[in-house]
């Protein structure tokens, strides 16, 4: 089951590397699966690039400020957008416990939040640690919904009870904790009016509850009428039905086929496991239904970066400013940087990441990942083993081994099919 270890590793992380991938098959499948998600050894890569801590926002304290201090309030979150981000990359690539930092990166997209709203990086690192530290989704859920970042990404900072906002309430039902279809137009406002009160302090990177903004009266939601806040709306919501399903289809649509609905049983069986997320992943994996998504899920932008770095020994903290900007625009072209997603639905999925405009794009970045990296002579047989492709296709395998130049040779293995689709 080789080619079956493979397909895990490339989707639980971000790209084995040889070593990895060899040691993995070793190990064999359903051990590899345990390791991930219980690992023997501390992870090294990750203490090496600890959560960067940020100063107070730069706006902070400034009262009518100045066109000269607004610009440099303004570079100095534009700066610190960029630390967060490049540390982000960095992290990725060298955490050896590629599972958890995959899952980090799933929950990222899940609870879809953008700097490009937000504006403040402080925010954005703040519910980083919430996704971060959270022990289980059910955690998680109560953290979020009072996230200072996502509150004023869907505009909850104006939700109060007498003009009640219903953003929050709509996408904490329909994208975050059951899905399109499981609840009606009312219910919506009812959530909101349950979620009245949050208002965000800023210099403390906090959400507190006004009591004098949130609406106690009783709400009726879901059929279910009772004095609803936050804390016993998701409560409610997380003990329904429909939520472990929700969670379970997520799951699929990332890590299985993204374009294919997640079969019954796959997902009674990962629903089971709710609400621990590397429990469900684990019944995921070990499905048979997993195995056979091979093929169906194609690489996002970043999870094809990373992936790269990983497998070439390239580290994105130790990039130059001018390769590290050319890299995220580029990101940016094929439209996903790290936090900031186009929606709150998150970036999109399968073959829409594959079009003319975002090939050339990819060919170029592949151009300069290949121009970093020192390698002797390269086979198309040494490339797929570098790359962690199990096999070329004939027609991929008849264009490489055409060409001598190595660094050539490494551009084309990394936009080739068999690189970008897994």
């Amino acid at each position: 089951m080789s080619g079956g270890v493979a397909l895990l590793l490339r989707r639980a992380g971000f790209g084995p590397t040889a070593a990895e991938l060899a040691a993995a098959k070793g190990a064999g499948y359903e051990a590899t699966v345990k390791a991930l998600f219980q690992p023997a050894a501390p992870d090294v890569g990750a203490s090496a690039t600890p959560i960067p801590s940020l100063p107070r926002d730069p706006y902070s304290g400034l009262t009518n400020p100045s066109a000269q201090q607004r610009a440099r309030a303004d570079r100095a979150r534009e700066e610190q957008t960029a630390q967060l981000t490049r540390w982000w990359l960095d992290r990725l690539t060298a955490a050896d416990h590629q599972a958890r930092e995959k899952l980090i990166w799933f929950w990222h997209g899940h609870w879809a939040t953008s700097i490009r709203k937000v504006i403040r990086p402080t925010l954005m690192l703040r519910q980083h640690r919430t996704l971060r530290e959270s022990e289980d989704f059910r955690a998680m859920a109560h953290a979020m919904v009072r996230d200072p970042a996502l509150i004023y990404w869907l505009d909850g900072q104006l939700n109060d009870r007498q003009a009640a906002n219903e953003n929050l309430g709509r996408e904490l039902m329909e994208l975050f904790l059951l899905g399109i279809g499981s609840y009606t137009e009312r219910d919506v406002k009812e959530a909101g009016r349950a979620l009245t009160g949050w208002k965000i302090e800023y210099d403390d990177v906090r959400a507190r509850l006004s009591s004098t903004a949130h609406d106690p009266r009783r709400k009726t939601i879901l059929g279910v009428s009772r004095a609803f806040d936050a804390d016993s709306l998701v409560d409610f919501l997380l003990g329904r039905d429909e939520c472990p399903r929700f969670i379970a289809a997520r799951l699929w649509h990332r890590y299985g086929a993204s374009e294919e609905p997640i079969p019954a049983a796959t997902s009674a069986a990962v629903a089971a496991k709710f609400p621990d997320p590397a429990a469900m992943l684990a019944a995921l994996f070990l499905d048979d239904a997993f195995q056979a998504s091979a093929g169906k899920q194609v690489k996002q932008p970043v999870e094809w970066l990373v992936g790269a770095a990983r497998q070439l020994g390239l580290r994105p903290g130790n990039w130059d400013e001018e390769t590290l900007q050319k890299v995220l625009y580029s990101l940016d072209r094929l439209g996903q940087v790290p936090f900031a997603p186009p929606s709150v639905g998150g970036w999109p999925s399968g073959g829409s990441w594959l079009t003319p405009g975002t090939a050339q794009v990819r060919v170029g970045v592949a151009d300069r990942l290949a121009s970093m990296v020192q390698v002797g002579a390269l086979t198309p047989e040494s490339l797929a083993g570098l790359l962690g492709v199990e096999t070329w296709t004939d027609r991929t395998y008849t264009a490489l081994k055409g060409v001598s130049d190595v660094r050539r040779l490494l551009t084309l293995g990394l936009v080739s099919p068999e690189y970008l689709v897994t």
